[in-house]
């Protein structure tokens, strides 16, 4: 057998070990993994418990949140959803953190496979008391070197079971992305409705003020009226009034924010969405399900979850450092002084056999590293009971902001009924010359108030209803699964 067929064979047989000794081998040192049980999971919501009388009522049903803002049933409102979770910037930058994740998962992976490197060099060198002719000589030397690391006890392993930890935790990042975008997207544009609602309220009022003052100004011309009441009456007129820029500002503000969301500059949607339009209607039944759903249904609980499945793993990395390591190590080179020689087999050497390197004493380092990685998997658990914790606030404080916002918008509804009832009275009195305008000024301002509260109670409504969607997890599941290996792993 000559030298080529010796180093196949022995090539082969080293591989055959490496693979019989890594698949037979290897126990895995350091904790498994197993999910975490939060502290204490409550049985039901205790914001569900919403007066029957209210017109939207939380409920214990199993929750629809795939595509909660269809519900809305609002075509512009969906179309700017829809643009954003394909455009929006926040996303992409998660989705890169995700192919973050899976590359190094494949350099990873990496050590669980031989190395093999090549080299080559040429030296020219000067021989002293040799024959003249002789005192310059060539050297030509090239070769390969494989080595491969046996994960006898699971180092490597650990680390690739971190990796994938890792990458799920990016996965869910993404999902809880889309989660913050969707309600973002949602809330601004509520807010746009809002401001255009107040807009209409303030120039309603201010048609009727301007009416009332023009009444004053000519009852003052003939001296039925002071000047007082002249002066307050445009000093009413000029107050409404300005109040339409700031709401003007606010609703264009929301504009942009909408269009950086949408991945646009910020006076792409001007043309779209300058129009007034009204807020979406409620649904009349809101699901919210149990407690526990959450755990598995909210991205940054699930997020946490796989933080803390990747420390564990790093414990196991941290612990085989402990333990011998075993590699098979092989070389074969080529030296010659002539070129057109040096692939000659007599030119030819080899080497192959197997290694040990155990780390007897470190001064401490491995002991500490191991309590380092304890450390970081107890803080992450940490973590993951406080995600748990105010992820139930968050549930909660939506629920109890949706039920006792509507008994407020009611409240506010019987108010301005009484409040412009109070108008109309006042004014026909004053007309008539049976009151002064002291109380028809009275009764117009406290009818602007409270319509414009009115609007802005509407507008919370629908904004906790969003908070309560946003808390309860939904949105990201309409998006396409991401698959946990992508092409960074498979290269």
């Amino acid at each position: 057998m000559d030298v080529n067929e010796r180093w196949r064979s022995l090539s082969v047989a080293l591989v055959a070990v490496g693979l019989s000794v890594t698949s037979l081998g290897g126990c895995m040192v350091g904790p498994n993994f197993h999910p975490p049980q939060p502290a204490k999971v409550p049985d039901a919501w205790v914001g569900v418990e919403t007066a029957p009388t209210e017109p939207s009522t939380a409920t214990t049903a199993q929750p629809a949140l795939a595509q909660w803002w269809m519900q809305f049933d609002d075509p512009t409102l969906i179309a700017l959803v829809d643009e954003a979770l394909k455009a929006n910037l926040d996303l992409r930058i998660a989705e890169v953190r995700l192919r973050e994740a899976r590359a190094t998962r494949g350099m990873v992976m990496g050590g669980l496979w031989p190395a093999v490197t090549a080299s080559g060099s040429y030296q020219k060198y000067h021989t002293a008391g040799v024959t003249p002719g002789n005192q310059v000589q060539n050297l030509y030397q090239t070769g390969f070197d494989a080595v491969w690391e046996l994960d006898l006890f699971g180092g490597q392993r650990r680390n690739i079971e971190s990796a994938d930890a890792n990458i799920q935790a990016a996965i869910e990042n993404i999902h809880d992305a889309q989660v913050s975008l969707i309600a973002e997207v949602a809330l601004n544009y509520i807010q746009l409705r809002g401001y255009q609602q107040e807009i209409v309220i303030a120039q309603n009022n201010l048609k009727s003020q301007q009416h009332t003052a023009d009444i004053v100004h000519r009852n003052f011309e003939v001296g039925f009226a002071s000047g007082l009441d002249a002066a307050n009456a445009d000093s009413d007129v000029a107050t409404t009034e300005s109040q339409i820029p700031v709401f003007e500002s606010e609703a264009r503000q929301s504009i942009y924010a909408l269009s950086v969301l949408l991945a646009r500059p910020p006076g792409d949607l001007l043309e779209q969405l300058s129009p007034a339009g009204n807020l979406p209607k409620l649904p009349m039944q809101v699901p919210a399900g149990l407690p526990s759903d959450l755990l598995r249904r909210r991205p940054d609980i699930r997020q946490a979850e796989a933080q803390l499945h990747a420390a564990t793993a790093q414990i196991g990395v941290a612990t085989a450092d402990f333990f011998p390591t075993f590699s098979l190590t092989g070389s074969l080179n080529w030296s010659s002084s002539l070129l057109r020689t040096l692939w000659n087999n007599a030119n030819r050497s080899f080497a192959a056999g197997p290694s040990v390197i155990w780390p007897l004493f470190q001064g401490g380092t491995n002991v500490s590293n191991v309590r380092l990685q304890e450390a970081l998997r107890d803080e992450s658990f940490i973590t993951y009971q406080k995600t748990v914790l105010a992820a139930f606030q968050d549930v909660e404080n939506a629920l109890i902001a949706f039920a006792k916002e509507q008994q407020h918008f009611k409240l506010l509804n019987e108010a301005v009924v009484a409040n412009r009832k109070a108008v109309d009275l006042s004014s026909q009195r004053y007309i008539a010359g049976l009151t002064d305008f002291l109380n028809v000024e009275i009764a117009q301002r406290t009818l602007y108030s409270s319509e414009d509260a009115l609007v802005q109670s509407e507008t919370n409504i629908v904004t906790d209803l969003i908070a309560l969607y946003k808390a309860l997890g939904g949105g990201w599941e309409s998006v396409p699964p991401i698959p946990i290996l992508g092409n960074a792993a498979a290269e």
